[in-house]
């Protein structure tokens, strides 16, 4: 085999704001099921290595949940699809695809004998489906509301019942099966976020916008009173313990809530924050004892509900929004630090090598000011010091976890940076930007607009390669003299990078094309061989030994080729739904990938 995938680490939930995100969990309490963008991940909660995802979404994915026989997910999209699929294999053998509704779906819940779905959201003609799981022929019908479905529940015992809640600030009492209207309950005032089903199906439960928690009668559907709560602020999501005496609540003002059943109080609380970014968006039990709760940040929340303090838990970090740039410190096979950014502006943290152990792959924030704008590119120095340049105008230095105290403003927007021990240089719309190590003055190396660079620091001099438009440049700084310029590309030039030993320079361009450049004699030693990229390409990295190149794109592939065998490549296709935006090398057999996905892979690719 040419190559072999190996652990990814996952994104975290998509989330917005003033709507409920929806987390779901395997019986056993071990894994995670959320969405962002178009994949589906599955996610360990113990063990960040074992986390899965599933890209087979065309459109946005919005909701996924396990069956209760733990051998198949449902998850939809914006598009009204719904997809059935295996999660017991790697490849998830497709069990159905169907389109039940016209728009985009909100939610899903499955029955009791894993056999029947319901669904709902937005629609053209209605706002609620259901079916079989194993023909996608109807099952009953979830009807009576005038605005689109938020959330849906079945009671999992006989005689089966159904739940929906609306934005028509309506909950709709089903009967089943096949599934009918009953009745409906109009407790809440603004829009029902979040309907749950006791897992003993004496209850259900309902949260809304209007702040209030309500309990109701499983078979019946009478209302049994309203929790105590001080305060008004929406109540965002919920969800039963296993033991069917409790429930927790998520609210938008940042506070994690569990409830007593049968006294319809609090019995704990966990303040996360009062900050926007801390409203709390969903929240699923993963066990008797593990709550999680999903943050408007994307943070996931870990709570231990036997720990007596309520001020301290887990979190479970990842990207948010598509990576744009990344980069690896570090090159020792058994621990390495790989840097992420995002078009927000957030960069994280991953812990990349053996010597971690089960917290491989652990991520976390970089702490301190950092950027408000898209993260275009990384710059790594020989002491291992990482830079950022992002479309806010700045440069921003990482040391271990935390950015420095200052950044540093440049001149016009930024599209590359390499750096070296004697100085920074930023690739811009108005020139190539040189800043000395140490000095707060910059000057210009060229005035035209410049779309990559790259450095090799030399005896005397650095060694500069940069693109303006179709050319590579080279040139050195001390002087400052241009070396040659070759004109090979066959579109804008949008990747440099030197190997280590400076001897050759790859160059990657729109239109996925590279040319390997031999420094020494100043010529093109690959021009038209290394062209098999559809798309953009976006980053280059070179192996340890400085052998095989590896290359990355919009066209969502992954290229490995060889600087001794000239003719052949490796490929991983399809390895990030949207594109791949960065690589990295550990060693000379395993490559890192970061993707509009979110998501950081991990590659093993022997020699």
């Amino acid at each position: 085999m040419a190559y072999k995938a190996g652990p990814i680490y996952p994104c975290d939930p998509a989330t917005a704001r003033s709507e409920s995100t929806k987390l779901g969990v395997d019986p056993k309490g071990e894994k995670l099921i959320y969405t962002n963008g178009r994949a589906v991940i599955i996610r360990d909660l113990n063990h960040t290595g074992l986390s899965h995802a599933y890209t087979q979404h065309t459109r946005a994915a919005t909701v996924a949940r396990f069956s209760p026989s733990g051998y198949y997910a449902a998850s939809a999209d914006v598009s009204g699809e719904v997809r059935i699929w295996d999660v017991t294999n790697p490849e998830n053998n497709l069990k159905l695809a169907i389109r039940p509704l016209s728009g985009k779906i909100k939610d899903l819940a499955w029955d009791g004998e894993s056999k029947r779905i319901i669904v709902g959201g937005e629609g053209k003609d209605k706002f609620g489906a259901a079916f079989f799981m194993d023909s996608g022929s109807s099952c009953g019908e979830i009807t009576g509301h005038s605005k689109p479905i938020n959330a849906l529940s079945i009671r999992h015992q006989r005689p089966f019942k159904a739940l929906s809640a609306s934005d028509d600030n309506s909950i709709i009492f089903h009967s089943a099966v096949p599934f009918k209207y009953d009745k409906m309950i109009n407790t809440h005032t603004r829009f029902v976020q979040d309907v749950a089903f006791s897992p003993n199906g004496d209850l259900f439960a309902s949260v809304a916008s209007d702040g209030k928690l309500f309990f109701y009668d499983g078979k019946t559907g009478e209302t049994k009173g309203e929790a105590e709560r001080e305060g008004g602020s929406s109540l965002m999501a919920c969800s039963w313990n296993p033991d069917s005496q409790s429930i927790a609540t998520a609210g938008a003002d940042g506070i994690v809530s569990i409830w007593d059943a049968s006294s319809l109080k609090s019995t704990q609380s966990y303040a996360v924050g009062s900050d926007v970014q801390s409203q709390q968006n969903g929240i699923v039990f993963a066990g008797p004892n593990s709550l999680v709760s999903i943050s408007l940040s994307g943070v996931l929340n870990v709570f231990d509900t036997r720990e007596s303090t309520s001020a301290k838990w887990r979190k479970l970090h990842g990207a948010t929004k598509a990576i744009t740039a990344s980069t690896l410190s570090g090159d020792d096979e058994k621990k390495a630090t790989f840097y992420t950014g995002s078009f927000d502006g957030s960069i994280k943290r991953f812990e990349i090598g053996e010597s971690y152990g089960q917290d491989e792959g652990r991520c976390d924030e970089v702490n301190g000011t950092g950027h408000t704008a898209n993260v275009v590119a990384f710059g790594v120095d020989q002491k291992g010091k990482v830079y950022s340049a992002g479309w806010d105008d700045k440069v921003s230095s990482i040391e271990g976890d935390s950015f420095s105290s200052t950044s540093i403003p440049i001149k016009a927007q930024p599209s590359g940076i390499a750096s070296t021990s004697n100085a920074i240089y930023i690739a811009t719309s108005s020139g190539l930007e040189v800043l000395p190590v140490g000095s707060n003055s910059s000057s210009l190396l060229s005035k035209e607009s410049v779309t990559a660079v790259a450095a090799h620091p030399g005896p005397n001099s650095d060694i500069v390669a940069y693109g303006v438009g179709k050319k590579v440049i080279l040139s050195s700084t001390t002087p400052d003299k241009e070396l040659a310029t070759f004109e090979d590309s066959k579109g804008d030039i949008l990747s440099l990078r030197f190997t280590k030993d400076g001897k050759f320079l790859a160059a990657g361009d729109s239109a996925g094309r590279i040319i390997l450049i031999d420094v020494e004699k100043r010529a093109v030693t690959v021009s038209s061989r290394w062209t098999f990229h559809t798309g953009r390409i976006v980053d280059l990295a070179w192996s340890k030994s400085d052998r095989r190149l590896a290359s990355v794109g919009l066209d969502e592939n992954v290229y490995i080729w060889d600087r001794e065998k000239v003719a052949k490549n490796i490929a991983i296709k399809n390895a990030h739904p949207g594109g791949v935006t960065g690589v990295s090398w550990l060693g000379d057999e395993k490559i890192i990938t970061a993707g509009s996905d979110g998501i950081v892979r991990t590659w093993s690719v022997p020699a």
